[in-house]
């Protein structure tokens, strides 16, 4: 069992030919809701797998009876909510052009009770995107932790950064997120990947990077049709942190982190496509036997 902490969301994905100059307007070509948030996405992401996960997050008002309720208990996912009664579950309004660049608007909502609330000692834990002082307690009091800065990356000052990377065993960034870290830290991204146990650095279409001790592993992507990119970090980690909990070698974390994205990225939305542990073993051998 592992608790993911951070946001839940329904995504609302726009697509559009171009992100749009200041002050101009632009038509929408599509419009489609779904279930998202980047902590929620993994723990799905991880009972889809058959792995075993709480979810730590705040709600609204609205979210007793919902769709997204039904959702998390079809998938069995594991409940450590904050209830906020007057306020909504958040909200993540997402705009991607035809080059497949993006901009999120993001609704905390019911999230900031983060923001006041004290983190138990959870055994396991996973950060995902959620308040900073909530994030660097919750590595702190846990036995293991991992930590990925998502979106709310520019919430963290320098020293949050260094008491997660004195606590966490696993740091995940992408190619952006472990740029801001670095400048926030003077740390190239070797010397950030020194400060931990384990970093995994994704790198979208060229793969991802393991460092461990002082070894360097490259895991190339794999070769699928692009439709939507939204989601696919999430389930990287999702697939990575169960084989993790299988004890599989750090470098089969890494491939099966990557054959999760794999279907992610073949359809829109964060939760739509994600793989059984069966479809991930099929897949997995075509490109990693």
């Amino acid at each position: 069992m592992i608790h993911i902490v951070g946001h839940m969301a329904t995504d609302h994905i726009f697509r559009v030919s171009h992100l749009p100059e200041r002050n101009t307007s632009i038509e929408i070509l599509d419009h489609q809701i779904f279930y998202g948030g980047g902590a929620a996405n993994i723990a799905v992401g991880i009972a889809a797998l058959g792995g075993e996960a709480t979810l730590v997050t705040g709600v609204g008002g609205d979210f007793d009876g919902s769709g997204y309720d039904q959702w998390l208990a079809l998938h069995r996912v594991g409940r450590f909510f904050y209830v906020e009664k007057e306020s909504s579950t958040p909200r993540a309004c997402m705009f991607t052009d035809e080059a497949e660049d993006q901009i999120t608007f993001f609704e905390w909502g019911a999230s900031r009770a983060f923001a006041k609330a004290d983190p138990p000692s959870f055994d396991r834990v996973h950060m995902a995107t959620a308040d900073p002082s909530y994030n660097v307690l919750a590595a702190e009091r846990a036995r293991f932790s991992s930590f990925d800065p998502g979106q709310d990356i520019h919430k963290y000052s320098a020293e949050q950064f260094e008491r997660l990377l004195d606590s966490i065993d696993i740091l995940f960034a992408n190619r952006y997120e472990a740029e801001f870290m670095g400048r926030a830290l003077g740390h190239t991204e070797a010397e950030l990947a020194a400060r931990v146990p384990v970093a995994v650095f994704t790198r979208g279409g060229e793969g991802s990077r393991l460092y461990e001790d002082t070894r360097v592993t490259d895991i190339p992507a794999v070769p699928v049709k692009l439709l939507d990119p939204t989601g696919a970090g999430d389930a990287y980690r999702a697939g990575f942190l169960t084989a993790y909990q299988k004890g599989r070698p750090l470098p089969d974390c890494c491939r099966v982190g990557t054959i999760c994205a794999s279907f992610v990225i073949e359809q829109p939305g964060c939760q739509t496509n994600l793989p059984s542990w069966e479809q991930m073993e099929e897949r997995y051998l075509t490109y990693f036997s």
